[in-house]
């Protein structure tokens, strides 16, 4: 019964660390352009098949190449041009809609996201079938004393070294004081010689790039990766987005250890539960904004008109 409760301990942890890293995207990006970005999951879910096209190509041509360090060589490259897509559509997409009223930028990258996944499913070998995505990680480590499976640990302090070296660069670097800047008052950013095209593609290249990894470990954790895979991981890094309040990153982590843990726990007690867990994911989200719309480490917001 103590291994069973470690156990499901431990799939809490990972899966809200996975949840958390594409969560965190969804916050940075309301906070620091007020848009609600809703193909930030499609975009993370690029790094996983990014990744794979990589394999096949270079792996292929170089006689092969499959071994784990390889495959965690082309992950980090998969990150990296994941980010640079998040720039770049920003640059062709969202930028017009700065400024649009938030139900045109919404409906805008709702399709957005639509066209990434038909473009993966086309364009892509086979792309309407499931394909198998190795662990990144294996064999077993020591976590806090425990012995855990190696992946779990990777993923979990992945995930807390991200969000770390997000949060020090927002409070302690001039881009951090340049993005706070832009967040709080574009005008005013602008009358300090900080220019808000730069700070939005350098956020739209942080948060993609931290989705895509959550994107990697996510795929790795199901053992496949699906074009589709990216309704659920961004609706439910939305919905703990929304939890934990738009624009609040520590709030935004809350809200994935909520779901995360309800998930789990679902899963483990309720028959089917595999079947039901989103019915009582969204349960809770529904629940949470009844009682607190802004979400739990909001700030409700009044305007005067």
């Amino acid at each position: 019964m103590t291994d069973l409760v470690a156990q499901q301990i431990l799939n809490w942890l990972t899966l809200g660390s996975i949840y958390a890293l594409v969560a965190v995207g969804f916050s940075l990006l309301f906070g620091v352009l007020n848009i609600i970005h809703f193909s930030h999951g499609d975009v993370s879910l690029m790094s996983p098949f990014l990744a794979l096209g990589l394999v096949q190509a270079l792996g292929a041509g170089a006689g092969g190449i499959s071994s784990p360090a390889a495959m965690v060589a082309f992950a980090i490259v998969a990150i990296a041009l994941t980010g640079l897509l998040g720039v770049l559509l920003d640059i062709l997409i969202i930028q017009r809609f700065r400024t649009a009223p938030a139900m045109m930028a919404l409906v805008a990258t709702v399709a957005l996201g639509i066209v990434l996944r038909e473009l993966i499913r086309h364009l892509f070998p086979n792309g309407s079938n499931p394909h198998a995505f190795p662990r990144l990680v294996t064999g077993d480590a020591m976590l806090f004393g425990f012995r855990v499976p190696a992946f779990n640990a990777t993923a979990i302090l992945v995930a807390i070294v991200a969000v770390s070296l997000l949060f020090l660069m927002l409070n302690r670097t001039r881009l951090g004081l340049h993005i706070r800047a832009v967040s709080l008052d574009r005008d005013a950013a602008r009358l300090m010689a900080i220019n808000p095209g730069r700070v939005f593609r350098a956020t739209f290249f942080i948060a993609s790039a931290i989705g895509a990894i959550g994107g990697l470990f996510f795929s790795s954790y199901a053992g496949m990766v699906r074009f589709d895979f990216s309704i659920d991981i961004g609706l439910i890094g939305f919905s703990a987005a929304v939890v934990g309040g738009l624009g609040s990153m520590p709030g935004a982590i809350i809200g994935s250890l909520l779901i995360s843990g309800l998930d789990t726990l679902v899963q483990a007690t309720v028959p089917n539960g595999a079947s039901y867990r989103l019915v009582f994911v969204f349960l809770l989200v529904i629940g949470v904004l009844v009682f607190k719309p802004a979400g739990l480490l909001g700030r409700t917001v009044t305007e005067k008109v």
